[in-house]
């Protein structure tokens, strides 16, 4: 499962999901550390082709690593899933058997403090999933307006004390640049006060998921890949995504569903007019979760929610 780097969540039910077969030509979108593409390629042996991308150069490194056993049939490639109908017309113009996409961040971002995703190890305010990026969280706490930084940490956080976190972000910084995570969540912290510190969760995880999603671009480039993922699959193939928070969800939820829709007139519309044809049929009515064993072994997987759709 890709070693100490990076455990993949739900490895069977997503590949099984795609009914990855002998021969076929397949999608990893998110690399990581190649826990899912590994399984890929196994089960597609002797001849089925992995694509993997991933716009972490680490991450991509490890995968080399793990998945360097299968010769010429994993080709990796650094790229933003965003552009995966860019990526896949230039390698496979005919199209792919199966689509995989891990969101979130990983196990080796959040536990290498060098990277900045975590409010308990203390390093630079940076959070860029590809390091050659210019914009990093620092940059975003220490210039973005008020306003704007409470409409981010409520939406893409879903924090309610939203306004009093993004208040005391501007004051301090009027002070001096914040410039760590330890600055950060202890900034978070001191905001919502006591009774969030004694919580269940740290009083900064949805104040830092929302300055990812923020900086990383990711609720965009999300919808960009399953868009352009949907459209180059061939007929039959599969398109899996396995979200982690509702946001994402929801948004991979509602592609699905426009994507398997008819036609998308208004109701009270006599006859279409539109001429939408459906593209997919959705083969999970309801999110797949991880089985309990699973989740004591890999705690990250609890939140872990499996959709998929089959091209028509």
């Amino acid at each position: 499962m890709g070693g100490t780097f990076h455990r993949a969540a739900m490895v069977d039910k997503a590949v099984e999901s795609l009914m990855v077969k002998p021969g076929g030509i397949y999608v990893d979108g998110t690399l990581g550390g190649g826990g899912h593409a590994g399984e890929i390629l196994r089960r597609s042996a002797p001849d089925g082709i992995l694509i993997g991308i991933d716009r972490d150069d680490e991450a991509l490194d490890e995968s080399r690593r793990v998945l360097a056993s299968f010769g010429e049939r994993a080709v990796l490639m650094k790229g933003n899933f965003s552009r995966i109908k860019e990526i896949i017309a230039r390698s496979v113009p005919a199209g792919v058997d199966g689509i995989l996409l891990d969101l979130g961040v990983s196990s080796h971002q959040l536990v290498t403090a060098s990277r900045g995703f975590s409010f308990s190890l203390d390093g630079p305010l940076d959070m860029r999933m590809n390091g050659q990026d210019s914009f990093t969280a620092g940059d975003l706490v220490n210039t973005c307006p008020e306003e704007r930084l409470k409409e981010i940490i409520r939406e893409y956080g879903e924090e309610k004390q939203a306004g009093r976190i993004a208040r005391a972000i501007v004051e301090a910084r009027r002070r001096s640049p914040i410039t760590t995570t330890g600055q950060c969540a202890a900034l978070v912290s001191k905001a919502l006060g006591s009774r969030a510190r004694t919580a269940k969760i740290h009083p900064a995880t949805k104040t830092f998921q929302a300055l990812r999603i923020a900086v990383n671009k990711e609720l965009e480039n999300l919808e960009a890949a399953v868009r352009g993922g949907i459209e180059m699959l061939k007929p039959g193939g599969r398109f899996t995504v396995i979200s982690f928070h509702s946001l994402e969800d929801r948004i991979v939820k509602n592609l699905f569903r426009e994507a398997a829709t008819e036609c998308s007139c208004p109701p009270h519309f006599p006859l279409c007019v539109c001429r939408k044809k459906k593209t997919v049929t959705v083969i999970t009515g309801r999110p797949v979760r991880p089985d309990p064993g699973e989740t004591e072994q890999n705690p990250r997987a609890r939140s872990a929610r499996l959709r998929t759709v089959e091209k028509v």
